[in-house]
């Protein structure tokens, strides 16, 4: 593996680069690194380094060597010709785990049309490769025929897959309605990948996600139900997990996943606060999040996960001055699992409204509404209809409107309770 060393993240982007292998199924037996002002362009590294680095690889018997950057097709012909062995970039490394990963027909389709989208500019070039008469005037042969019968097959699938995917989105938009008009809040997990986020989603909802200590162990998104505390309903949303330097193919791929995450009420950043490098993570998710989702902050918790790998209180202790508004919780062990939907509730009502409403009993409909998509905080019944304190979304809040004044001909109370009754 090379890479122009650099930065105070070089070490962290090798030890990433390192598992990416291991998670496509390498075994990395040595890595190499070159100082350099700027890349060779026609090697990205030099060319004395390129020998040096196929020595290398005979010597260690390596049949792959990865870079930790994206090269471009000129650069890949270059070093398989020296280095005698094939060369991949990170980009298509993490093109073929996602192939691997993905299970659902949306996933898939998504995978392949990255995969497309970076394989047509590398043809460019290849029609010597294809061609039995080789390259220049009057050799215009079946092999440049060919390369254009590619690249024309290529695009064609593209728009192909293009359009199906467009259909998903349409699907899943139709999904996302439903929700609003339900008025079900929608808690997103976002994170670095292998945080923990689907071990979180199982343990909020009792849901069998699958989970494995790799990279990108889940990629297909997931959307699950839950309850709060006070017996409310939510739904959560698991995503893919992001790294750094992600492909610019798989961003735009995956714009039909990555719209949940825009679409959601609430965005729970899993951090492993186990990793030397959480702090680093925290931002490059960030990032991320800021590209998809400029105004991602008001919404935002973070949750630090696997809280029982701290080997001491006052790490915690530490982490809680850094982070007061932080939630932290061991989702493998269920710890602080209370606290954590307990600050869920706490935003969810933030964003509601507080009303007074003065229900006639034959309104049961809306009751049922206000219990399923509020919180109930107090409940008194009338002679003639049932008053409630409650906090409800907008929309709600605007179809209780004519129930805010007392009905006439009212006497007194028959009885009062507290949420609890109202919810019972």
């Amino acid at each position: 593996m090379e890479r122009a060393e650099g930065g105070p993240e070089f070490s962290a982007g090798m030890e990433e680069l390192a598992l990416l292998a291991k998670t496509a199924g390498a075994a990395v037996v040595s890595t190499m690194v070159q100082r350099r002002e700027a890349p060779d362009p026609a090697y990205y590294i030099g060319k004395g380094k390129a020998h040096e680095l196929a020595e290398a690889a005979a010597e260690k018997g390596a049949d792959l060597v990865i870079f930790d950057t994206e090269l471009s097709p000129s650069q890949v012909r270059n070093l398989d010709r020296i280095l005698g062995v094939k060369t991949v970039d990170r980009t298509a490394l993490i093109l073929d785990i996602f192939a691997r990963r993905a299970r659902s027909r949306e996933g898939k389709l998504q995978v392949e049309l990255a995969q497309l989208q970076y394989m047509l500019p590398r043809l460019t070039g290849l029609g010597g490769q294809l061609s039995r008469l080789g390259g220049g005037i009057g050799t215009r042969g079946p092999g440049e025929t060919q390369l254009e019968v590619d690249r024309r097959t290529i695009r064609r699938r593209i728009g192909d897959l293009q359009r199906e995917i467009s259909g998903l989105r349409r699907h899943r938009s139709l999904h996302r309605r439903q929700r609003r008009r339900n008025r079900l809040p929608v808690a997103g997990l976002v994170g670095y990948t292998n945080a923990g986020k689907s071990t979180l989603v199982n343990a909020l909802t009792g849901a069998v996600l699958y989970i494995e200590d790799k990279l990108f162990a889940t990629l297909d998104p997931a959307v699950r139900r839950g309850r709060l505390e006070d017996g409310r309903v939510i739904l959560f949303a698991d995503t893919v997990g992001f790294i750094r330097h992600l492909p610019k193919q798989l961003l735009t791929a995956f714009q039909a996943t990555l719209e949940e995450i825009a679409a959601a009420d609430i965005l729970i950043h899993v951090v492993d606060i186990n990793h030397q490098q959480y702090a680093e993570q925290i931002e490059i998710v960030r990032r991320h999040l800021s590209r998809l989702d400029p105004g991602f902050e008001r919404r935002e918790l973070l949750v630090f996960n696997k809280i029982d790998l701290l080997e001491s209180f006052e790490e915690r202790s530490f982490l809680e001055r850094e982070y007061p508004e932080a939630c932290f919780v061991s989702a493998k062990h269920g710890h602080d699992l209370i606290a954590l939907k307990g600050a869920l509730a706490r935003i969810i009502d933030h964003q509601n409204e507080r009303v007074r409403v003065y229900l006639p009993y034959r309104q049961g409909a809306l009751l049922e509404q206000i219990r399923r998509r509020g919180n109930i905080i107090r409940v008194r019944y009338r002679s003639n209809c049932i008053e409630l304190e409650a906090l409800v979304d907008s929309s709600l809040s605007k179809k209780l409107a004519p129930y805010s004044n007392l009905p006439e001909q009212e006497t007194a109370p028959e009885h009062s309770a507290g949420a609890e009754a109202g919810d019972a």
